[in-house]
């Protein structure tokens, strides 16, 4: 059997990361077993629904490297084979018209609420041996029910939340078409699934409730319901379901703020899911590790710090060369465009940042002007001091420009001076890179223009 898994997101509003990870375990389980990975967006819902929120989701999909090798399927270009299947489940008796108005539902539900009961439709028209329906109504247009089945259980052996037993009594005759026609959601849910032959259903546990339903239709249509496993809810850092409602950020905007898609994969792959201590590792790894059997059973807590920390790690073990294109992007956005030393610029100053975004501030130095605190300048660049940096400005002018020319004028320079390293690194750096805390003196300034390091120094 070919794996088969989707990622079926509703487009009504942007995708954050506690909708993406309902992506990546899908994409990751396709992956792992050389499966195939559907996307699917449904967007029945029309008056939420936008091509912007479209947008957002295939361009944060793309980012993250969770390429789908079927779809985007749209469930609104798919509404012809709906009504078709619906065709056949009224034919074959699966689904009866109801003219219950909503007034009617609204009165019989307070009903059982006050009556302390499950508040639930009552199978008024319902169609059964030997009962005799009320008069339809004139000028009403029914919705469409599915006959539940009567008696027994649903039940079902999930992958994260093991058996699920649900009773058929507990489940009314779920509205599968509204008076117009079009179909609803759980419905054509399990049409998709069954054309686009779905072995594997990967999503949040607050489908869990749906699940018994959606069995129940797919074996009305003869068809048995895929595997399912039913994700915790991934939690902000407040303890509150992530939501846009409770400031959760697009997935986009974490590319925009210099995050890695490989870290932010590998952080999103540890939101419910372990293999063993294992806390950083590349996408290959996580691919050959990732199962059904070891995802969690509790609500993972997004944690900004941890993903930070996630992020400095892969971006100190990220190829130089690989990593100067992101921040070369990061630059653009200040109108800093870089050069061919920013891959060393990049080596030199990435063990000190967690983001491309902290990375590019290092490498604006290299490209922009500086502008050293007032502070700092007090602080290191004092009268004392002056004749030293006259006498490093003189010999770096006269000096060949590498590492171990640069190294030899600073040495000359504190020992004719007399002055320890720190004495001279110190203002050298605020007045050549605006700050005090730098990597290896002679490192910085051999990747500094000559002329932009005398111009510098010379600004004291």
């Amino acid at each position: 059997m070919t794996v088969r898994t989707r990622f079926a997101p509703s487009p009504t509003g942007f995708i954050h990361l506690g909708n993406i990870r309902s992506a990546l375990y899908p994409w990751a389980f396709a992956r792992a077993t050389g499966g195939v990975f559907v996307l699917r967006i449904e967007d029945t819902d029309l008056e939420r629904s936008s091509q912007a929120a479209v947008d957002v989701i295939i361009e944060g999909m793309k980012w993250l490297g969770l390429d789908h090798d079927e779809g985007p399927f749209y469930q609104m270009q798919r509404m012809d084979r709906y009504k078709a299947v619906l065709a056949e489940m009224v034919a074959a008796g699966h689904v009866y018209p109801c003219y219950m108005s909503m007034a009617e539902l609204d009165a019989l539900r307070e009903r059982q609420m006050a009556n302390k009961e499950k508040p639930r439709y009552d199978g008024t028209w319902r169609p059964e041996p030997g009962k005799v329906l009320q008069p339809v109504p004139e000028g009403v247009k029914p919705v469409l029910r599915f006959k539940n089945p009567q008696g027994g259980v649903v039940a079902w052996d999930d992958k994260v939340k093991g058996l699920i037993e649900i009773r058929n009594d507990e489940l009314d005759d779920l509205v599968i078409a509204r008076p117009d026609g079009t179909p609803t959601y759980n419905f054509c849910v399990v049409v998709d699934d069954i054309d686009m032959a779905i072995t594997h259903v990967i999503r949040g546990d607050d489908h869990v409730n749906n699940t018994p339903r959606q069995i129940n239709i797919f074996r009305a249509l003869g068809k048995e319901p895929p595997v399912y496993a039913h994700l915790p809810t991934v939690l902000n850092e407040q303890g509150e379901k992530m939501s846009k409602r409770n400031g959760a950020k697009p997935v986009t905007q974490y590319r925009d703020e210099g995050y890695l898609p490989d870290a932010m994969v590998n952080y999103l792959a540890r939101l419910g899911w372990s293999h063993g201590d294992d806390e950083i590792f590349s996408r290959a790894q996580f691919l050959e590790w990732f199962n059904l059997d070891h995802l969690g059973r509790s609500a993972a807590q997004f944690d900004e710090a941890k993903l930070r920390w996630v992020n400095a790690q892969h971006l100190k073990a990220m190829d130089d060369a690989a990593l100067a294109p992101l921040v070369a992007e990061q630059l653009l956005k200040r109108g800093i465009t870089a050069d061919e030393r920013l891959a060393a610029i990049c080596g030199l100053f990435k063990d000190r940042c967690d983001t491309t975004v902290a990375l590019a501030g290092w490498a604006a130095a290299f490209y922009a002007d500086v502008a050293p605190s007032a502070e700092e300048r007090a602080q290191h660049v004092t009268p004392a001091i002056q004749p030293a940096l006259a006498t490093l400005s003189e010999k770096l002018a006269a000096s060949a420009w590498n590492k171990a020319s640069i190294s030899a004028a600073i040495k000359e320079t504190i020992t004719a001076h007399g002055i320890k390293m720190p004495q001279l690194a110190m203002p050298v750096r605020v007045l050549v890179m605006g700050t005090a805390q730098t990597p290896s003196l002679d490192a910085v300034l051999e990747l500094q223009n000559q002329q932009t390091v005398l111009t510098r120094l010379q600004n004291r």
